[in-house]
């Protein structure tokens, strides 16, 4: 099991939507992602930053592999067509990334 995470802002004024979203997260998007291997996923608000805080462990052999058929799934897509524009990637991002990736410094058990 490999713990990943990583940020990236919110438009604040669409803080409410976002919150909408995810409190009726679609069925076939919470499949997928178990599909990819991802569980125990949340993802976190820090305001007034106005910063997203993804987390989850990755059960599977080949993420780069797993995220390629999420990101290839049309319902993923439309999920994704409808959060993005809530989103405000980090100047800081690597090249090809939305969210930022984070590396982990510390984990206690």
């Amino acid at each position: 099991m490999q713990r990943m995470a990583m940020v990236i802002g919110i438009k604040p004024d669409r803080i409410d939507d976002y919150k909408r979203l995810h409190a009726d997260a679609w069925p076939d998007i919470l499949n997928m992602i178990s599909a990819c291997n991802i569980t125990n996923y949340s993802i976190y608000l820090r305001e007034p930053e106005n910063l997203l805080f993804g987390y989850w462990e990755y059960t599977g052999d080949d993420f780069d592999a797993d995220a390629a058929k999420m990101a290839a799934d049309p319902r993923t897509q439309e999920w994704w067509d409808i959060c993005m524009p809530c989103q405000e990637p980090l100047e800081t991002r690597k090249e090809g990334e939305w969210w930022a990736m984070m590396e982990e410094v510390f984990h206690h058990d």
